[in-house]
């Protein structure tokens, strides 16, 4: 396989490609850790061809052992593009006949069942309904293809929930169901598995609970693309909420897959009883939501459950489990589900019972509805198990997997840790793109520190930096924030104060789907603001990107139930967690500015924390961990460079 590799390399020339530094090193890498049934972690610096770097490996596994290659992402735009690079790369290597499938969340998916429930033939011209009619018209099979966007409110009356598989007429049109079944073919029926890393976990767990598994079995080797992202996909996919209405619809479910079978009445009161129970304790949540969560996005802890008897609930709910566990029905699929559904439904009221210790729980309201979440505390034991358990050599890899240390293991220590990571690690492959002599790093000196109690002074001297930093650069920026509070006060002071700027607005819209405001944003040469999505995964080369602004540096927030738990068993919470996780979010920000080797531009950070006179303990260690080796706190400096590189432009 390494001579195979060599040759693959060597071709390059004759086959239009062109071998960037580091890339058949992170190919042997691959290949060396697949020979020895190793995990290997391999931090790819921007701008080396990380994709075409583990699917050439890939290719020759696949090709040698006759088992899938399962890759996971951190995004559905990032999936898609793997898939076409595995398009581009098999075809120039003379891999033609590559099956491969692109999967996605149930979510992302049209639910044509569903849509039916909206037709309104006595009044067909309102907006969901016209959508509705659409999907059923076969225009519209996922969320991607309503190109004006749609918010995710109106998208959750139309995407695929608690899918009827088997049973629905609809499945033989249903992309969605056409995807799972090729998730879970025979190994020697698919090559390539392209999931994001929600699907992947939520396979991984139901390989562990003993349910039906979503992704085929016996992979010949599994690659996590953006691997940084991974403890907080598994902790999202491992987090359970419930609403009651969701609550209801499982015991709905639960009753009406029983009764066909055993015509037992009893299953009614049964579940009549839960029913009330249920709805008694989302009523107090709504009452604790409504005293202390300030926005829909904040977790809140749930105060004791008094007065509701948890004990016999969770008699009821396990014998509804033991009743699904000997059920035989040509319905296997959803009787699994049924039966994952009504398990989770125990874990949650044993945690309300406080008979659970192993989770952290929380309320908040999703869409304005109440919802309950409980997680795990600790991921890295069930990533242990599941993950790097040897069935299948692991590759982690991500532009931002290290921090500073003097050996490998101290700079990929904190992912390590928090993963339960066992395997080798490979020398980390710089990105070759120019930093020194391409771009500049301005730190604001003028801006108060962030305060919550002071936060609208905050925001005045930010927006103040902000326009004058989009002036200097005439448009062509990209504002992150960590807080999407921030976004909306700075996009509406811009918006109603127009003769401050020349250059046009754009802002982030709804769902995880952002290619037509980015298409904008390029078109206009403008200002985006964004948060959440794109921090990463935004890839934007040439002049229509010249500036990234971070307006906070990133900390997670200390209340947040995960982040403190992780700090209560830490030593110094601040320095183990608050700042590595920052660190991580800061690389991955500062990642978008530079990405192609003729690409100028300035990183600013309006956060004054890290400015020389704050004097912060963390200051040296993001200077020495962002790749930016100019770096000014002097405006006057920043506009000289700006000038002498040509960045602002002349049409």
């Amino acid at each position: 396989m390494v001579n195979a590799i060599f040759r693959i390399y060597d071709r390059f020339p004759r086959i239009g490609l062109r071998e960037r530094i580091g890339q058949q090193e992170m190919s042997l890498d691959i290949a060396d850790a697949y020979i020895h049934g190793h995990n290997a972690m391999i931090e790819a610096g921007v701008g080396i061809g990380k994709s075409f770097g583990y699917l050439i490996p890939s290719l020759l596994m696949n090709q040698m052992s006759q088992k899938p290659v399962i890759i996971a992402t951190s995004s559905i735009q990032l999936s898609e593009q793997i898939h076409k690079d595995l398009r581009v790369i098999g075809s120039r290597l003379g891999f033609t006949t590559v099956r491969s499938v692109v999967g996605k969340g149930m979510g992302q998916y049209a639910c044509r069942s569903r849509a039916a429930e909206w037709i309104r033939p006595d009044d067909p011209n309102t907006s969901l309904s016209t959508l509705a009619q659409r999907i059923l018209d076969y225009e519209i099979d996922e969320r991607a293809d309503i190109k004006a966007g749609i918010s995710d409110a109106d998208w959750s009356n139309f995407s695929v929930n608690d899918c009827k598989f088997e049973r629905c007429h609809h499945k033989n049109a249903c992309l969605f169901y056409d995807m799972r079944a090729k998730l879970n073919a025979k190994a020697h029926e698919i090559d390539f598995i392209i999931v994001n890393q929600d699907l992947l976990i939520r396979d991984l767990m139901k390989k562990k609970e003993g349910t039906k598994s979503i992704i085929s079995e016996q992979p010949a080797l599994i690659v996590i693309d953006e691997a940084h992202n991974l403890e907080a996909k598994v902790r999202d996919a491992r987090t359970l909420e419930f609403t009651y209405r969701g609550v209801c619809r499982t015991l709905d479910n639960t009753v009406q897959l029983l009764t066909k079978q055993s015509g037992d009445k009893s299953i009614f009161s049964q579940t009549k009883f839960i029913k009330k129970c249920i709805e008694r304790i989302f009523k107090q949540v709504n009452a604790d939501l409504l005293h202390h969560a300030k926005q829909d996005s904040d977790r809140i802890k749930v105060s004791e459950i008094k007065g509701i008897p948890l004990n016999q609930i969770s008699n009821d709910l396990k014998d509804l489990s033991l009743r699904l566990s000997i059920l035989t029905s040509r319905h296997e699929r959803e009787i699994d589900d049924a039966f994952e559904a009504i398990n989770a439904l125990i874990t949650l009221i044993r945690v309300l019972a406080e008979l659970e210790d192993n989770y952290l729980i929380w309320a908040s309201s999703l869409l304005g509805v109440a919802t309950i979440s409980i997680c795990p505390k600790d991921i890295s034991q069930f990533l242990k198990y599941a993950l790097f358990n040897g069935k299948a050599p692991v590759i982690l890899t991500s532009a931002t997997l290290c921090q500073g240390g003097e050996t490998l293991e101290e700079q990929y220590s904190y992912l390590t840790q928090s993963l339960g990571y066992k395997g080798d690690f490979m020398d980390r492959k710089s990105s070759p793109f120019d930093y020194t002599n391409h771009a500049m790093m301005y730190i604001s000196n003028n801006v108060p520190y962030y305060q919550h109690e002071q936060r609208e002074n905050y925001l005045e001297a930010a927006y103040n930096e902000l326009v004058q930093l989009c002036n200097l650069t005439q448009g062509r920026t990209i504002v992150l924030f960590s807080a999407k509070e921030d976004m909306k006060y700075i996009h509406k002071k811009l918006i109603s104060s127009p003769d401050e700027y020349t250059w046009a607005v754009h802002v982030q819209k709804e769902g995880s789907s952002q290619d037509s405001v980015i298409t904008e944003f390029r078109k206009s040469k403008g200002v985006l603001l964004g948060t959440g999505v794109f921090w990463e995964g935004v890839n934007i080369e040439g002049p229509d990107l010249s500036q990234v602004i971070i307006f906070r540096l990133p900390f997670p927030v200390p209340s947040d139930p995960i982040y403190e738990y992780k700090a209560s068993v830490s030593e110094n919470p601040f320095m183990e967690v608050f700042v590595p996780d920052m660190l991580l979010r800061l690389r991955q920000g500062t990642g978008r500015l530079i990405r192609s080797e003729t690409d100028l531009g300035i990183l600013s950070i309006l956060d004054s924390r890290l400015s020389a006179a704050a004097k912060k303990s963390y200051r040296q260690q993001v200077l020495d961990t962002l790749p930016f080796k100019e770096v000014t706190e002097d405006f006057s400096i920043l506009e000289k460079f700006v000038q002498q590189k040509g960045i602002r432009r002349t049409d």
